[in-house]
């Protein structure tokens, strides 16, 4: 928005509040003019949505403290100003009625005049007032010639199960004025990770693009399955003779059936058995599946159960399979 426009807005009588309203009672009124406004709660209601679109500039120019101290600074100046050229029919009044104190000169009859270069306007004068404008600043919006300023970024945080994160899904939240927005979870989001909305966060003070949401991303944790870049681990538990003498096993995948995994005669516990291409899918590639075997120790045995094992551990080999441990602990 250019700095003119601002002479001719009161952004205070747009919310209903006083030039010394609080931030706090601010946020709250324009809350409560937000949701009354909302085009969703007003489809179809053109006035309802100009109005909204009014609360929010005037909001987002008086919610910046920067912005609020340039706007009363231009609204003071302009108050019952007359803009006219010098020579016009006006006579005195023109440029230097207005601005001719802010630099050391006197009232009407001062030789001092103002040069406009051509495609010069008050955007150039105020510009130059505020840091900005055709006076070496490069950017700025309304206060420069480098184009409208972007709109400010909101930061904002959801949980997603663990589910909705590994195979992505889109998922609807609510911004803090109780708007809904859609957003599209990609495949793969991990714990931590931050979604950057484009165009969801504040608007922008001048007419440029508004600014973006950046979503910050907390996963739950899965009750089988853990996260390892692309791929998925889970711990799959067998039995000792299982282990000992081979067998093939089901082994779960996230959302689909299981499959079935040959564990090989003699597997230890802690062996990982791949499946290939059933982790986590993302544009940028597919993960594998890991399963840990965990050979499981019966906790109970049958007095006829524990004879036989110990029969079988009679006829093991007799060797400590703790020696090499032992042997490279002491160097």
């Amino acid at each position: 928005m250019a700095s003119q426009d601002w002479f001719d807005k009161d952004f205070y009588k747009v919310l209903g509040v006083s030039k010394d309203v609080s931030d706090a009672e601010l946020k709250k009124t324009y809350r409560k003019l937000a949701r009354k406004y909302h085009p969703d709660s007003n489809p179809g209601d053109a006035a309802a949505e100009a109005k909204f679109k009014e609360i929010s500039e005037a909001h987002s120019v008086l919610s910046d403290p920067e912005q609020r101290k340039e706007y009363d600074a231009v609204r003071a100046m302009g108050s019952g100003a007359r803009f006219t050229a010098p020579g016009s029919a006006g006579g005195a009044g023109g440029f230097e009625d207005v601005f001719g104190g802010m630099f050391g000169q006197g009232g009407g009859g001062r030789s001092q005049s103002y040069t406009f270069q051509q495609g010069g306007d008050y955007d150039d004068l105020l510009g130059g007032l505020f840091g900005g404008g055709r006076f070496g600043q490069t950017t700025g919006g309304y206060r420069g010639t480098g184009g409208p300023t972007k709109g400010r970024d909101v930061s904002a945080s959801t949980t997603l199960d663990f589910v909705t994160a590994t195979k992505g899904d889109q998922i609807t939240l609510q911004t803090s004025e109780g708007k809904p927005i859609t957003v599209r979870i990609p495949a793969g989001v991990a714990d931590g990770q931050k979604i950057r909305l484009r165009g969801k966060g504040h608007p922008s003070p001048d007419g440029g693009e508004p600014g973006d949401i950046v979503l910050t991303v907390t996963v739950r944790k899965h009750p089988v399955f853990e996260r390892d870049g692309l791929n998925l681990r889970v711990n799959v538990p067998v039995t000792f003779a299982e282990a000992a003498l081979g067998t093939t096993i089901q082994v779960p995948t996230l959302g689909g059936d299981p499959v079935k995994v040959r564990v090989a005669p003699g597997t230890p516990s802690g062996r990982v058995l791949r499946v290939k291409g059933r982790g986590v899918e993302t544009s940028k590639g597919t993960g594998d599946l890991l399963a840990i075997v965990q050979v499981a120790v019966p906790s109970h045995l049958s007095k006829e159960a524990k004879e036989k094992l110990e029969e079988f551990a009679a006829l093991l080999p007799d060797e400590n399979p703790r020696d090499e441990l032992l042997a490279k602990s002491r160097g």
